[in-house]
């Protein structure tokens, strides 16, 4: 009875609810082609959740502030632009640039939280300029990833395939970090009670300019991952992800305010998203409704949310 009163109570059906979306649309996938129920189906599936669970846990970081990143996509094709062009010819000046470009996200942090400016504005404007710098860089489709960076993502393990493994580690090196340890407490204060943090002498500067620092990581480590699938860069190749990393974090439980977030979630909501699109594919629809289908389990899972904290109530 014990475990049926908790199997039924809201805190576990909350938890369990971005695993079962995910477990559900797998079903239905497996159902529609048999035949995807193997391991280079699930590899071919799942090949792009890397770089989209990376993005994800970039924006994580900025929304376990109390922030919105708007310009995470534009971010992502400037790093892979960089990636198949300087890194690949000079790597010791590509490495510097993205190292610089990390740096560039640490301080558009700083900025605001000195000037108390809007990130949602900020980081729109910043977009712009993310895709200028890609463009200058790579005015058109080409270049060529870093021959080590496509050996990492084209690796092939044993019985699992290398997607799942990549994403499950991502989100439990992050659950680690941020969930568990003392000071991911505290960034995670900074987003729920800022006050209180500062008052127990944090320095909420410092807080923003490392979680936006370690969004900017992420973003690279998301670029790099992508042209080691693609083997090129384009700088709109990552448009689409800004949507998919805000739409990872709500499908994984996270929300806009409070500092609530789950590294674990966040990863199973990117697997989700790409789910989807291999989804629609399968039931040969066009992938232009790939997005409209995207938003509707979003809100589908929004939705459900919804009841379960209506039963907390």
């Amino acid at each position: 009875m014990i475990m049926l009163a908790y199997l039924t109570s809201p805190k576990f059906l909350r938890s369990a609810l971005p695993g079962a979306s995910f477990a559900f649309l797998l079903l239905a996938i497996f159902y529609v082609q048999p035949n995807a129920m193997s391991y280079f189906g699930l590899n071919m599936m799942l090949q792009y959740s890397v770089p989209i669970a990376l993005a994800t846990i970039a924006q994580m970081f900025i929304l376990t502030v109390n922030d919105l990143d708007l310009s995470i996509g534009a971010f992502v094709g400037l790093t892979a632009s960089i990636g198949a062009t300087l890194l690949a010819d000079t790597p010791l000046l590509g490495v510097l640039a993205l190292a610089g470009a990390v740096a560039g996200y640490a301080l558009l942090g700083a900025l605001i939280h000195w000037r108390n400016l809007p990130s949602i504005v900020v980081t729109l404007g910043m977009s712009f300029v993310w895709l200028g710098i890609a463009v200058l860089i790579l005015p058109t489709p080409g270049g060529t990833a870093p021959g080590w960076v496509k050996s990492i993502m084209a690796l092939q393990l044993p019985f699992v395939p290398f997607p799942i493994v990549a994403a499950l580690v991502i989100g439990i090196v992050v659950h680690l970090f941020l969930m568990t340890s003392s000071f991911g407490v505290v960034l995670r204060g900074a987003g729920g009670n800022a006050r209180a943090v500062g008052r127990a002498g944090w320095s909420l500067l410092r807080i923003k300019v490392l979680m936006y620092a370690a969004a900017g990581l992420f973003g690279v480590l998301s670029g790099l991952s992508l042209i080691g699938l693609t083997s090129a860069a384009d700088a709109h190749i990552a448009d689409r992800y800004t949507l998919y990393a805000i739409a990872g974090v709500i499908l994984g439980g996270g929300e806009f305010v409070g500092g609530r977030v789950s590294p674990i979630g966040a990863v199973i909501g990117a697997l989700t998203l790409t789910l989807t699109g291999s989804f629609l594919i399968f039931l040969k629809i066009s992938p232009d409704w790939q997005i409209g289908a995207q938003g509707a389990v979003l809100i589908i899972v929004l939705a459900l949310r919804a009841l379960i904290k209506r039963r907390e109530a």
